[in-house]
């Protein structure tokens, strides 16, 4: 069946294709039909099975192989698995086609690192975590994202931290293998979630679940700024600021648009807010400002108005005067 891709249907049934195909590479696809990029990845595989006649592609329906799924620790569709001598030697999470191509080169070549290579390579990727987990204070690796968490454990540990109003960034370890693997012995803490704080780690869900218990968790993680001191930090951002839809380059509204025409003829310096990129500043700037509508001036962190103004401004002359903060 060379270029084909194979489908096994139970547990038997696969073990048989790695015995069968012991001394080559098999790439094993755990599916759903339910999930729509699990059909894109079988297409993948499909173009990969036809250039690589020398890999054995293999699907498998992971809910009709529940001891199979279970053995192997499948918890989400996509999920491959890598097999040499009926070896499990690799994996891979999540719909990426390019991360699923360059796996399978890399296994068919068989390049195997020199120890020095090996240990230059070791070393880069420790540099790479120690970068990831001080990417901001509080830092959260899951499987999936803060909206669409794609196991349950990251999804409470979510819950947790919004309910307490923390501010963290997080990774979608599902979206790079060798971060997946690395962190756990880089951390020596084999599951995920895991939660850094200034780049110490904290634990996994059990851990934050205590310290919320014995209320340590406020003092521990860094809070997310109140709303409305964030505003008060934007609009006094610089002397001059401009919340617009767009920004100075690209305007997103005629309103705006004008706006920016009228300011850059001023030559005053002034700096802009793109209000579409942040929907949480759109709506609460309405209500601090008491103004209904896009664009917003302000100088020295007062509100001068919106188009109409700055135009009223523009023709009585006034408008230099205001923007330096004489008036």
């Amino acid at each position: 069946m060379a270029g084909a891709v194979a489908a096994a249907g139970s547990a038997e049934q696969l073990q048989e294709l790695l015995q069968l195909r012991d001394r080559s590479l098999v790439v094993v696809h755990f599916w759903a039909p339910w999930a729509p990029q699990c059909a894109q990845m079988n297409e993948v595989m499909a173009a990969l099975a036809k250039e690589h006649t020398q890999v054995t592609f293999v699907q498998l329906e992971a809910e009709a192989v529940p001891e199979v799924s279970e053995k192997y620790g499948i918890s989400s569709v996509p999920t491959f698995l890598f097999f040499k001598n009926s070896q499990k030697v690799d994996r891979l999470d999540g719909a990426h086609a390019p991360e699923l191509t360059k796996k399978v080169q890399r296994h068919i070549s068989g390049t195997s690192l020199s120890p020095s290579s090996s240990d230059s390579t070791k070393e880069d990727l420790n540099a790479r975590l120690k970068k990831l987990i001080n990417a901001a204070p509080c830092m959260l690796f899951m499987k999936g994202s803060p909206k669409e968490p794609r196991c349950g454990f990251s999804k409470q540990i979510v819950e947790i931290l919004n309910k307490h109003g923390v501010s963290f960034s997080s990774f979608d370890i599902f979206s790079d293998e060798e971060v997946r693997q690395g962190l756990k012995t880089y951390s020596n803490w084999p599951t995920y979630p895991q939660l850094y704080v200034n780049g110490e780690l904290i634990g996994g869900l059990d851990i934050i679940k205590e310290l919320e218990a014995s209320g340590e968790l406020d003092t521990i993680c860094p809070k997310a700024q109140k709303l409305e001191d964030r505003l008060k930090s934007l609009i006094n951002k610089a002397p001059v600021m401009l919340f617009m839809k767009g920004n100075k380059q690209m305007a997103k509204c005629g309103f705006s648009k004008q706006i920016i025409e009228i300011m850059n003829n001023t030559g005053i310096d002034y700096e802009t807010f793109d209000i579409l990129e942040d929907e949480e500043v759109r709506q609460g700037l309405k209500t601090f400002s008491n103004w209904p509508t896009y664009p917003q001036l302000y100088v020295k962190g007062e509100l001068v108005g919106g188009l109409d103004i700055v135009k009223e401004l523009k023709e009585s002359g006034e408008l230099l005067p205001v923007l330096k903060g004489e008036n």
